[in-house]
Formats: structure tokens, C-alpha cells, sequence
């Protein structure tokens, strides 16, 4: 109860205005809203999170548990970054259908593609149950202890709260442990792919410009909700109709200026804003580099085989882009750790952190904490890059090696019993078949010759031609027969003799370990949060992000990356075109975008100006996840959609520094000049509701 009344305070403090923190949206009253308010905001907490009442909260969905989207009509209308909806828009591609190369555009609701698998979750509301989670929890018993404790009570939590049939529930952790909130959601699974540009519209820049400002992207694309005859979420069916949402976003034809109030909705991912000096200093000079250099082997082999055959391409689209993204954003992460000097400013906090205990006479109760993880941290690096280098290798970069990492899950589970091996045999059937759609065997064992030597110097390439898991007939062979029968064949292919050691070595040594280290690192974080939230209360504490709704205020503002530069907080179609190099996979620009920049066909949607704008920045504090995010304006509606940070920025998910850490915005106006000036889909336009707040 008492950390409940210190967070209670935090949230009640007056302060001036601050900007970063993904805050909760149902206690946004009192600070957070003045604060808002103080940056140019006209909307008011009730505004933005409402359980009786409909508000802004219901128009934000999370777009299959990674990305967020927003519905911007009365019919379901969904709108997402390009990147988000790659997966699918590839899905629906072919040599004769390329999506990805031309753009789709239903015509139609008939013409609007199903995608299995794809879900959009919505936030019904938000009850905090901290008190509940930890009752029984006491500070004598071990880690296992508590964690068994809070589950069986979030279990029982959950059991008993009233909600609808068709919705769900879920408890998440705040503060590393000392907080907990639950969330009753509503699934929708019947999503189907409306719009979408081409490449050369959608990822435009592709990785040059990946991570990196002026930005010229247009990154979004289009999808519908589809719910029953009551409006209810329900599996796909042909007879199922647009949602009718509870709120929708309005769309500003008016844009923005400097200066102008900007707040992004949405589920960011994973942040580490409590980490102390020495996990930073562990990251950015040894996790992250390691792979850094896994990833970048990989992206040489697989950009050179993309350029080198539209085949390839299509087939490797997605694949290449979810590669290169985390490995450009750790490059950008640890220089702009070095640039804002976080390392030692993070000291520094940890000094005055020590002299208030010294102050309050707490040393002896939390004294200890800052060495033990500073010791404890130096013991958990080898373990941790080992591991992570692992995963790189074997389950994230090479296809091959993926399948394996299944099979011997496959294998785990036949000890359980037949049902038991039946069931995962299934689920390694459907993997293999949705990895083998896209595999180029001669692509992988050049990823496979590139990257594994950064793991062990036994590195044999010859299974490629010995194994039977680089061809769906033969995979699917082996799977044929009972257990034993599949097992025995299973041992003797080549690839899977080659990777099992290593998986085994995993599962029996490095994950052990690393289970085992960063378990009691985690127990004293949990502690350094609480006792930081006590001895030093006149800081800001926002939650670390873990995929639950968020709110990010912040306004329009440009920044400076180094000395003597500044960088303006828009950029217009006229840098699409200085960046214009014809048959470039990353610059080349469609004929008719060029048709339209040169006869200036902008209609509504260009500037006071008449120059039409693309992207924008803002000071939003976003990461993983805030993809498709909307930028909603100081009265509720849409004028942007999130995609991006400024490369020096992304170390946001450890240390926000309002000086360098940028979004990047698509500017709705362009979005719709592509829908209707580009694509023609006037009748997908017609569907919104445009206005002119600033008129």
C-alpha cells in the first residue's frame, strides 16, 4: 500500500511541462494533462480514455500484436504503416500479381483480401490490480516464490472479472514488478487488405534511408475490420460485415507547422529507461556489436541475391527488411548513447540515487543494490551475448537453422506422449510450409557460410545438399509415419545431426545460465525501481513500455543532429525527387508520382505553400511497436501516422533526450494524395471524414 500512495503521488505532482514517457492512458488526469495543455493541447484526459463513453482509445487497435493501427471511418476503415501490413501485401504477391512492385487497391468490399492469421486488438478498459496481484506476496520468499504467488492470483484476478463472452483479459507488470494493471480487450480476426502502395511509394529509401532524416516514405497501407451480423468479432466468413466502431479518427486536411501539439496512440514494445550504468555500458559496447556484425553478413549476402533477381525479391522482401531493421537501429542506438553521454549522465543519477540514501539513513536497506549489479552484470555478459548470439544465428537470420531449433521441440514434445507429438508435429508442418514458400536454398547457405562462424568454427555447408528440409515434398516425407518412425529419420538428416548439438547445448548450458543470472538481476531492478520511486520522489517515473496502450505527447519540431546542422521538421515530394534514381530497388519513383510532381496535380492536399508535404518530425517518445501509431492534433484528429526515429534518437529506448530524440511522421495529406490523386481510390476517401480544425 505504500508504493501505491508514492505512485499516486507522482501522478498528482504539478510540474511544468516534460516530454517524453509512454504514460497509461486512464490516468491522465492531473499532470499529464496540464502538461498537454501546456504544449497546446484542447483535449482532456476523458477525451482520450473513457470506459463509458466513446473516445480515442477505441480507434486504436494493436495490428497483430507488433504494429498499431487506427480506424479512420465508420466502416471499419483501418490505417497502418506499409511495413506493418508487408507480411500480407507479399502474401497476396506473385510474378503475375506484384503488389509489392505496383500497389493493390480494392475496388470494391468485394475485392478486399482475407489474411489468415491476422487479428487487430482492441483496449475495452484498464483497472489497476496491484494491490490484488501481490496479496500474500512477502519480501522472504525467493523469486520462484512470488512469481508463483502473482500468477495464481492474476489467474484468479482474471476468472473473476466481468466481461462480455467474446472479450479477453490480460494482466501485464509495470515499474519492473511494483505495479500491475488489467486490460479486457476485443479481438477482431477478420482482417482483410484494402490498399496499399507500391514499394517504391511505401518503403521508399528502403534501408539507406531507414532510421534516418529528411525522410521521403510514404509508409502505410490499408485494411477493414470485418464482425458478425451483431458486430462482434468472428473467424472470417463471407458473410461477415464492415465493424461499426465505437470512435473513428477524423482526418485534418489542415497539416502542421513548428511547434504544433502532437500526440501518438499506440503499443510501443519494449523500452529499459531504469537500466543502470553498467547494463548500458554492456549493451552498446558488447551485445550490440556482436550482432551488429551477424546481421550485417546476412544483409550482404541476401541484398546482393535480391538485386540480382526479381524472384528473389519477392521472395526475400520481408525477410530482408525485418533483418536490416534492428541491425541499422543498434548502430544508431549506441551513437547516440555516445553523443548524449548517457553512460555517464546515468552515473550521475546513480550518485545522487547513493546520497539520498546516505541523507535518509537507508543504506542499509538499499544500499547494496547499485553494487550487486554492477557486479552481477559483469558476471552476465558472456552469457548474455552467447545466448543472443544464438538465437541470432539459429532462429532469427537463418532459415535453416530455424526449422531445426522447431524440429527439436518436435522431438521434446514426442516424451510427452503421441498427442502430444502429434500436435507439434502440426505445428512444424505449418512452419515449414509458410518458410519453404519464400527459401531460396542457394540465398540461406550463404547466409548459413557468412554467419555462423561468428558461433563456432564448425561450420558445414555441405548439408544443404544432404539435408531434406530445403524442399516442401521431401519435409514433409520425412514428417510421414509414427513417432518413432519420424524421429529415426529426423536424427539421420544431415542438417538436423549438424544443429542439435548446438540446441541442445542451448537448452542444457546457455539458457540455464542466462535463466538463472538475469533472474536475479531482475529481482534487484524490481528493488532499484521501488527504492528509486521512494528515496528520490520529486523525479517523473513513467512506465517502461511491454505492448500495452500508450500515450505520447510532444510537438512538431525540427532538431540538430551535429554541429552547425539543422534539420527542418518537413520534407515534401521535392526531395522524393532529388532522391529520384531511375531503376534503383531503393530510389527509383513510380511514372505517374513523376507525372503528378511535374504538372504539381497536388489538389487539396499541398501546402500554404503549394508544395506537398511527406513526413514530419515530432518529440514523441516512441519505439518498437508505435509503428502505424497515429499523430492525433490538439483537438483529436489524424494528421500523421508514425513510422520512425531519427537514427541518433532510437537509443530513446534507454535514455530520452528531448534534444535528439525525434519521431518520424507520415504526413496524412500525403497518404491521402496517394489514395486519391495517385491510386484513383476516390471511393476510399469519400469513406473519411475530412475537416479543418484551424479553419
Amino acid at each position: 500500500m505504500k508504493l501505491i500512495k508514492i505512485l499516486v503521488l507522482f501522478i498528482t505532482i504539478q510540474v511544468s511541462a516534460q516530454q517524453g514517457g509512454m504514460w497509461i492512458p486512464s490516468l491522465l488526469q492531473g499532470m499529464n494533462e496540464d502538461d498537454m495543455e501546456s504544449l497546446g493541447s484542447k483535449l482532456s484526459a476523458k477525451d482520450i480514455y473513457d470506459v463509458n463513453q466513446s473516445s480515442l482509445k477505441d480507434a486504436i487497435g494493436h495490428f497483430n500484436g507488433g504494429c498499431t493501427s487506427e480506424v479512420i471511418s465508420k466502416r471499419g476503415l483501418l490505417l497502418t504503416n506499409h511495413h506493418c501490413g508487408y507480411s500480407q501485401i507479399q502474401s497476396h504477391s506473385s510474378l503475375d500479381n506484384d503488389y509489392l512492385k505496383d500497389g493493390f487497391w480494392a475496388k470494391d468490399f468485394e475485392d478486399e483480401l482475407p489474411n489468415n492469421g491476422l487479428y487487430v486488438e482492441f483496449i475495452v478498459r484498464i483497472e489497476d490490480v496491484t494491490a490484488q496481484v501481490l496479496e500474500g506476496v512477502t519480501e522472504g520468499m525467493t523469486e520462484r516464490e512470488k512469481q508463483s504467488k502473482t500468477d495464481g492470483n492474476s489467474n484468479r484476478i482474471q476468472s473473476a472479472t466481468k466481461k462480455e463472452d467474446w472479450q479477453n483479459t490480460k494482466i501485464k507488470s509495470f515499474y519492473k514488478g511494483n505495479q500491475y494493471f488489467l486490460f479486457v480487450t476485443e479481438r477482431f480476426d477478420d482482417i482483410r487488405l484494402v490498399g496499399a502502395p507500391p514499394t517504391s511509394i511505401g518503403k521508399f529509401g528502403s534501408d539507406t534511408d531507414n532510421w534516418v532524416w529528411p525522410r521521403h516514405t510514404g509508409d502505410f497501407s490499408l485494411f477493414r475490420i470485418y464482425a458478425d451480423k451483431n458486430n462482434r468479432p468472428a473467424a472470417y466468413s463471407k458473410d461477415n460485415k464492415p465493424y461499426k466502431p465505437k470512435h473513428f479518427l477524423p482526418v485534418s486536411l489542415d497539416g502542421i507547422s513548428e511547434g504544433d501539439f502532437t500526440l501518438v496512440f499506440g503499443f510501443p514494445g519494449t523500452t529499459e529507461e531504469y537500466l543502470p550504468a553498467v547494463a548500458i555500458k554492456e549493451i552498446t559496447e558488447q551485445l550490440n556489436p556482436s550482432n551488429i556484425a551477424i546481421r550485417e553478413a546476412a544483409l550482404k549476402v541476401i541484398d546482393k541475391k535480391m538485386q540480382e533477381s526479381d524472384e528473389i525479391r519477392i521472395q526475400y522482401a520481408s525477410k530482408q527488411a525485418r533483418i536490416a531493421n534492428y541491425w541499422k537501429k543498434w548502430i544508431g542506438e549506441n551513437t547516440g548513447i555516445k553523443k548524449s553521454n548517457a553512460i555517464a549522465k546515468k552515473k550521475a543519477e546513480e550518485a545522487v540515487f547513493t546520497e539520498a540514501l546516505k541523507k535518509q539513513k537507508l543504506e542499509n536497506e538499499f544500499g547494496n543494490i547499485l553494487p550487486e549489479l554492477e557486479t552481477q552484470y559483469k558476471a552476465f555478459a558472456p552469457v548474455d551475448i552467447k545466448r543472443s548470439n544464438f538465437v541470432e544465428i539459429f532462429v532469427r537470420t537463418n532459415e535453416l537453422m530455424s526449422m531445426m531449433f522447431g524440429l527439436t521441440q518436435m522431438e521434446n514434445a514426442s516424451f510427452k506422449g503421441d498427442d502430444a507429438f502429434n500436435a507439434a508435429r502440426e505445428s512444424m508442418q505449418s512452419k515449414i510450409k509458410s518458410t519453404l514458400k519464400n527459401f531460396n536454398a542457394e540465398v540461406d547457405q550463404g547466409v548459413f557460410e557468412a554467419i555462423l562462424p561468428f558461433y563456432t568454427q564448425n561450420v558445414d555447408a555441405s548439408i544443404y545438399q544432404k539435408t531434406a528440409f530445403t524442399n516442401l515434398d521431401s519435409a514433409m516425407s520425412l514428417l510421414e509415419g509414427s513417432s518413432t518412425e519420424v524421429l529415426e529419420k529426423l536424427n539421420n538428416d544431415a542438417a538436423y545431426a549438424y544443429a542439435k548439438p548446438f540446441i541442445i547445448d542451448f537448452y542444457t548450458t546457455i539458457e540455464p545460465d542466462f535463466q538463472e543470472k538475469n533472474t536475479a538481476i531482475n529481482a534487484l531492478e524490481t528493488q532499484y525501481m521501488k527504492a528509486l520511486m521512494q528515496v528520490v520522489p520529486n523525479e517523473r517515473y513513467y512506465p517502461d513500455a511491454n505492448s500495452t496502450l500508450r500515450v505520447t505527447y510532444g510537438q512538431v519540431r525540427g532538431y540538430t543532429p551535429r554541429d552547425a546542422v539543422y534539420y527542418n521538421p518537413v520534407s515534401y515530394l521535392d526531395g522524393v525527387m532529388e532522391k529520384y534514381i531511375p531503376g534503383d530497388y531503393e530510389f527509383d519513383v513510380p511514372q505517374k508520382l513523376q507525372d503528378l510532381y511535374t504538372s504539381k496535380d497536388y489538389g487539396r492536399y499541398a501546402d500554404a505553400n503549394g508544395k506537398l508535404p511527406v513526413c514530419f518530425l515530432g518529440t514523441n517518445h516512441t519505439t518498437g511497436g508505435n509503428s502505424g501509431s497515429p499523430a492525433i492534433d490538439a483537438e483529436g484528429n489524424l494528421v500523421g501516422l508514425n513510422f520512425d526515429r531519427v537514427w541518433e534518437g532510437t537509443m530513446s529506448d534507454m535514455n530520452y533526450d528531448p534534444e535528439i530524440c525525434r519521431n518520424i511522421m507520415v504526413d496524412v495529406r500525403y497518404v491521402l494524395f496517394i489514395i486519391d490523386k495517385y491510386a484513383g481510390a476516390e471511393r476510399l476517401i469519400k469513406e473519411m471524414k475530412l475537416v479543418h480544425p484551424k479553419k
